[in-house]
């Protein structure tokens, strides 16, 4: 590795110039094919989230008047349900439920775990001995048993959390000062993008991202204490650098990469999650096409045992498609911004 950066150096003093960005792409894929592979999948869930309207042949939520439980066909690609509603539909709108929960899950927690993680590891002492005791706490549960237990407090009809992103204006009392958030409040309660109950299911997201806060966190805080050691901390720290500026431009961009590795680990695991506490009857609202509720279904899971076993194998097709895709681009990316497992091949990076 330290003769190919020598060469690269040595090269760019010729004034001869690197190869062009679509080549070193397509010499990146070769190298990590199955990324390749994880990435076209998630390609495929997304380009099925953004445009489901167009693509659903029905109403995921209408319910057939004839015949129902009927097979797959060139009407109903994916066949239906005892209620008619049409497999292919919820599956394809499935994705756009399990992209929202993931992709907000993730932003929220990886967000509030690598603050919480910088800021334990990098002042120590009470500060450290504080947050880890209580990410402990949190640890010492099974995952389900937390998540269950955050949805209970944030979900209820009169939390906090759901009063708060309800109100259309915030009051700050202790400044004396009020900030408008909109007629709907922070987060709309109706229809929005599709999806019926749209507050609930942010609210789940948000349950969820508490839990992948506590794992982040974890991992991060790990990270800055050895960083925090390092000469460049202790010149800035010298230069008279406040401990936010610190945090923010020299501890931060060293874990950034640490924090996109986690994304991609803890998405899937945040739409499993989804997947696990709708089939237990806790997630998202009844009704709402998610591909964890239609496999949790008693009434679907009781056709599957009948024959009808397109009800939840589709749909349990599409949640193992994209946890794939996403633990392969993962995997990818790990091994691409981690020196130790790119090799130390001299190749010309000219070329």
């Amino acid at each position: 590795m330290a003769k190919a950066t020598a060469l690269e150096l040595e090269l760019l003093e010729k004034g001869i110039p690197r190869a062009p960005l679509w080549r070193r792409l397509l010499r990146l894929a070769g190298s990590q094919p199955l990324g390749v592979v994880g990435l076209c999948f998630i390609g495929l869930i997304l380009f099925c989230a953004a445009f489901a309207d167009y693509i659903m042949l029905h109403n995921p939520q209408e319910i057939a008047v004839g015949p129902v439980s009927e097979g797959p066909s060139w009407s109903h690609p994916f066949g239906t349900d005892r209620l008619g509603t049409d497999t292919f539909s919820r599956t394809i709108f499935g994705a756009r439920i399990a992209m929202i929960v993931g992709m907000s899950a993730i932003l929220f927690g990886t967000t509030t775990g690598s603050a919480i993680g910088i800021a334990s590891g990098y002042f120590g002492g009470i500060v450290d001995s504080i947050l880890q005791r209580l990410i402990d706490s949190l640890l010492a549960y099974p995952a389900v048993v937390l998540l269950l237990a955050i949805i209970a407090v944030v979900g209820d009809e009169d939390s906090p959390v759901k009063e708060f992103l309800r109100e259309p204006e915030v009051h700050l009392g202790f400044l004396g000062a009020t900030i408008p958030l909109g007629p709907a409040g922070v987060i709309p309660e109706g229809t929005v993008w599709g999806v019926p109950n749209f507050l609930d299911v942010i609210v789940i997201a948000l349950a969820i991202g508490l839990a992948v806060a506590v794992g982040t966190a974890r991992v991060v805080r790990g990270a800055v204490l050895s960083l925090k050691e390092n000469m460049y901390i202790e010149a800035a720290r010298a230069m008279g650098a406040s401990d936010f500026r610190i945090m923010l431009r020299h501890i931060f961009p060293n874990v950034a990469a640490l924090v996109v590795v986690l994304s991609t680990i803890f998405l899937p695991i945040a739409i499993l999650a989804e997947a696990a506490i709708s089939f237990l009857g806790v997630g998202v609202p009844a009704g709402t096409p998610s591909w964890g509720a239609d496999i949790g279904d008693p009434s679907n899971r009781a056709e599957a045992f009948d024959g009808s076993w397109w009800v939840v194998f589709f749909p349990g097709l599409a949640l193992s498609i994209v946890v794939l895709g996403f633990n392969l681009v993962g995997d990818a990316f790990r091994d691409i911004s981690d020196p130790r497992l790119r090799g130390g091949g001299g190749g010309t990076p000219g070329m």
